[in-house]
């Protein structure tokens, strides 16, 4: 049998695929290794490539240093639960109503929201810091993720899948059936949109497990911090102790992961949507 000939633009492809999964994973790579060793032999050159012994020692020294880590991880899963349910109703609400509504002024407002998107998150600092200040907030994890509660980003992806996947005539078909317009968003609308409230979900998880200038704004108390701003705090006067933050940031990551694993089907069906007709 004639054996297949290999294709350079293939192989040449495949290289390339793979010397950026490896830059990617990398990061996660060293951070993992160095949670496992004392902090004299991360800063030896060479590092170290391979696991150690010493993740109990750096565990014990992040618990010693951060009594509150745990509260802090607690803290973390709370605001992003409360940001993700939040995004996912009000973001897949008005990409209903600007999917499948006509109402004056609708490509206008759309349009609006969309440019909001324009302005570099550190503009708001300063507003939000003075808004949760005047509404006795600060401090409070209400004041992470209230402001965040809605996205344009969110209502964009909502706006487009709702659109693609989910035909007017069926709506009409509800409302003839004598529906209300909130049940036929719970009960048909919700359902079919699945793909997309995943991929809207792990974003909105991740973006707000992630965050680090909103709760250096807005919280003060270090039981309060969340995981970011907790292991940041580390980094003080002295010698910074890389394996106590590297075994942190190593069991900060780890709900990311399995997140991602759980959903990454559903990712992909969300970011796929509508890229192909049928």
């Amino acid at each position: 049998m004639k054996r297949p000939r290999l294709n350079p633009q293939l192989l040449g492809a495949y290289a390339i695929v793979a010397l950026g999964a490896l830059m990617m994973l990398g990061p996660f790579w060293f951070m993992f290794v160095f949670a496992t060793h004392t902090n004299r032999e991360i800063l030896s050159l060479p590092p170290p490539i391979w696991f150690g012994d010493a993740f109990l020692d750096n565990l014990r020294q992040l618990l010693t240093s951060l009594p509150h880590f745990w509260k802090n991880v607690g803290w973390s899963f709370y605001i992003a639960l409360m940001s993700t349910a939040l995004n996912l109703f009000f973001c897949s609400l008005a990409g209903y109503a600007f999917a499948l509504y006509d109402f004056k002024y609708r490509d206008a407002l759309f349009g609006f929201v969309m440019a909001t998107m324009l302005l570099p998150s550190f503009v708001g600092m300063i507003p939000t810091a003075l808004t949760m200040s005047w509404l006795e907030w600060m401090n409070q994890p209400r004041a992470l993720y209230v402001p965040g509660a809605v996205g344009a980003l969110g209502i964009f992806m909502m706006r487009q899948y709702i659109a693609s996947a989910i035909p007017r005539e069926l709506i009409d078909a509800a409302r003839i059936d004598g529906c209300g317009e909130f049940t036929i968003y719970w009960r048909i609308v919700l359902p079919l949109i699945g793909p997309a409230l995943g991929t809207l979900g792990l974003i909105t998880f991740i973006g707000s497990w992630n965050n680090f200038i909103g709760p250096l704004i807005v919280i003060r108390d270090m039981e309060m911090y969340t995981v970011p701003l907790a292991l940041r705090s580390l980094q003080g006067t002295g010698q910074i102790p890389w394996g106590p933050i590297s075994a942190g940031s190593a069991i900060a990551v780890l709900p990311l992961l399995v997140l991602f694993m759980l959903a990454s089907r559903r990712l992909i069906e969300g970011l796929t949507a509508g890229a192909v007709k049928s």
